[in-house]
């Protein structure tokens, strides 16, 4: 994955900054600038830091410099440009987390459907997926069981969230180059949106996952696990009482096919005890995309 620190898209600079995209673009090829990084899928992602250069720069333009008169005085190292969090998007993202859930707990789709869509035009879909809809199904999830909200809350909220990453994860390219992986919820579980962020997170990578969701039998799982030549297993677990479960299938499969990576992640490990958590050392994912990374190239 690309710096943390990249996290605006092309058009979210294109809004914040009022610069045109073919404008940015040709700033870049003959200036050399700043440097986008690049996520999976080819993507420029910018950061605060190229933010507050552009911004320099176009004040220096609004101002009657040309762009290669406020690049040279950039290059001569003469100015002090200081990066500022961009707290009116960050404010932005927190306030349509709230639109989110607030629409999904009054079973209202068009509203949550608006809410994404803005999102999506302005934040790259690995910031719209881990900090917007992974914050509202992590709020929601507290919300239920605390008791504050019903089931069919819950559920209806589940429902359309997966429904939203399905389609997310429908249209990404596989790398046929890339393992095979199989993604499969743990020993009775039915929570699926942990597992699906994850599986999105393997897709943006080009991976080719099986996703196979929720009670699938152990003997169903080791034949396809043959049958498509996996090379990565992973397992979502979100409340404790399955784990105990979760990690006798794992050993078994493990038996069945010594030399698959099996991972394992979930809510659960949040609130086990130590001696618990050093049971699933060896498969433990981590929560981050970070961690996430670095599991896989140890496994590579």
């Amino acid at each position: 994955m690309g710096d943390d620190k990249a996290k605006y898209n092309i058009k979210a600079i294109s809004t914040m900054l009022g610069i045109q995209p073919g404008t940015l673009r040709a700033w870049e090829r003959r200036y050399n600038i700043i440097e986008p990084i690049r996520n999976e899928s080819g993507h420029r992602l910018y950061s605060d830091e190229h933010v507050a250069i552009l911004r320099w720069l176009l004040d220096k333009v609004n101002k009657g410099f040309t762009i290669g008169q406020a690049v040279g005085l950039l290059e001569k190292g003469n100015v002090n440009i200081q990066v500022q969090e961009e707290s009116q998007y960050s404010n932005r993202l927190q306030a349509l987390v709230l639109d989110l859930e607030e629409s999904l707990l009054s079973f209202q789709e068009f509203r949550a459907n608006q809410v994404l869509d803005e999102a999506f035009n302005i934040f790259s879909i690995e910031k719209v997926v881990m900090d917007l809809i992974g914050e509202v199904l992590c709020s929601i999830g507290d919300k239920w069981g605390r008791n504050e909200i019903s089931v069919a809350h819950e559920h209806y909220a589940t429902h359309y969230l997966k429904m939203r990453i399905m389609i997310i994860l429908n249209n990404l390219p596989i790398n046929s180059l890339q393992p095979k992986a199989v993604a499969i919820c743990g020993a009775n579980e039915r929570h699926e949106l942990g597992l699906l962020i994850f599986t999105l997170f393997l897709r943006r990578k080009g991976y080719e996952v099986i996703y196979l969701g929720t009670s699938i039998p152990t003997e169903d799982l080791k034949h396809v696990v043959q049958e498509v030549g996996a090379k990565y297993l992973f397992f979502s677990c979100a409340l404790t009482e399955h784990l105990s479960e979760t990690l006798s299938v794992i050993h078994e499969i493990q038996q069945f096919v010594p030399t698959l990576n099996i991972g394992v992640g979930g809510n659960a490990f949040r609130v086990i005890s130590k001696r618990k958590a050093e049971e699933f050392n060896k498969y433990f994912l981590g929560f981050t995309k970070e961690e996430w990374n670095d599991w896989l190239k140890v496994t590579h």
